[in-house]
């Protein structure tokens, strides 16, 4: 037998660790949406570089910057979130997803943001719609709303567990 023991991993680092790849499959998911499959959508007869070069021409751009600084800063935020889940003496899982859930639901406006000006870039150089052209913008949205009903069932449930808590004290 070997004399060094090994633990399951706890629960809230689990946790964090799930948490970290939702949200670094929503981030690389919502960049790609921006950069590379609306506009391969919104201009379907055009390669990516044709795209790009129109735009350039027309003085427009998809605005990389932003988007990859919105995706960095949404797995920056989820790293902290698994590095205190890691760090932390206690199992207590729920806090580490609620804050999981709290970033995929403030992704939303962000992401809606940072592609607002790569839309409206597309709509001036081509003359087309600066909406989303496929529904990877949507599946995103709705990954944030059903974030948004979770994170309201794990308030409600934390708050139940309280109320329980604090009656049992008080008997």
């Amino acid at each position: 037998m070997s004399t060094t023991e090994t633990r399951p991993p706890r629960l809230a680092v689990l946790a964090g660790i799930v948490g970290f790849a939702v949200v670094a499959v929503y981030a690389i998911t919502g960049a790609l949406q921006i950069l590379v499959w609306n506009p391969l959508a919104a201009v379907p007869d055009a390669t990516l570089g044709q795209i790009r070069a129109d735009m350039a021409l027309a003085g427009e751009s998809l605005s990389a910057n932003g988007v990859v600084t919105w995706a960095g800063l949404g797995l920056l935020l989820a790293g902290a979130i698994l590095l205190v889940a890691t760090m932390r003496r206690t199992s207590r899982v729920w806090p580490v997803v609620a804050a999981y859930l709290v970033l995929l639901v403030f992704a939303a406006p962000g992401h809606f943001f940072v592609s607002f000006g790569p839309g409206m870039s597309l709509a001036d150089t081509f003359m087309i719609s600066g909406g989303d052209h496929t529904p990877w913008g949507m599946v995103l949205y709705l990954v944030s709303a059903a974030a948004l009903l979770a994170l309201i069932v794990v308030i409600i449930r934390s708050a139940r567990a309280a109320a329980d808590l604090a009656a049992i004290r008080a008997e």
